[in-house]
């Protein structure tokens, strides 16, 4: 059996390489150190009386972490707080996967709460859609109504009918129970049919995206 630091090692890599293809090596590349930069604070993992992230917060936290100040990033956050209101943590995060016609995405990042502090997670999951090949984004995920982090570590449908595109990025959603996760990617290739498959969150890294 692979030990937790070789999966998480490996599929840093599988990210790294699809990153570096999809965006160039340098950018690849320096989503490495994105933990580093972002330390998780130990904390504990119920959200009483959960506070929620405004606008304003989230966009600008959006265009440091993509590195551009978009409209477009501005007018996705705008639509999803019309549609759920203002969540209450994000995950920014890094992901790649392949496929043809049907694939597999897997990613890490970290989650942010204002109660809770922040902590790595990971997500796989299978995906439907009509690319061939492999891609690598950088995405940041709105998660509304979570009464504590542990709600997180489970399977999330996506939602018929929740892809949104504009100004170069593109909105799905997840859900499972009250539970919404909506993932935010940059580029043409954030392959839009995910929503017709399901992401599974983990504490730790796995090769199973089922």
């Amino acid at each position: 059996m692979m030990a937790r630091d070789d999966r998480g090692t490996d599929r840093r890599t599988l990210l790294r390489a699809g990153l570096g293809l999809a965006l160039g090596a340098p950018f690849g590349a320096s989503l490495a150190g994105l933990a580093a930069a972002e330390p998780a604070r130990a904390a504990g993992e119920d959200l009483d009386t959960p506070e929620t992230f405004r606008p304003g917060e989230i966009v600008e936290s959006g265009h440091r972490f993509f590195g551009t100040v978009s409209r477009g990033l501005a007018l996705t956050v705008e639509e999803a707080g019309r549609r759920w209101g203002e969540p209450n943590g994000y995950i920014l995060g890094q992901e790649g996967g392949g496929a043809l016609v049907a694939g597999v995405r897997y990613g890490e990042g970290t989650l942010y709460t204002r109660n809770a502090g922040q902590r790595r997670i990971y997500w796989q999951g299978p995906s439907l859609g009509f690319d061939v090949g492999g891609d690598g984004a950088r995405t940041m995920m709105l998660v509304y109504n979570l009464p504590n982090v542990r709600n997180l570590y489970r399977r999330f449908a996506g939602v018929d009918g929740s892809a949104y595109l504009v100004g170069g990025f593109g909105m799905t959603a997840v859900v499972n129970d009250r539970t919404i996760v909506v993932p935010i990617r940059s580029g043409v290739g954030a392959r839009l049919g995910i929503n017709v498959g399901y992401l599974k969150f983990t504490r730790e890294p796995t090769w199973n995206p089922f």
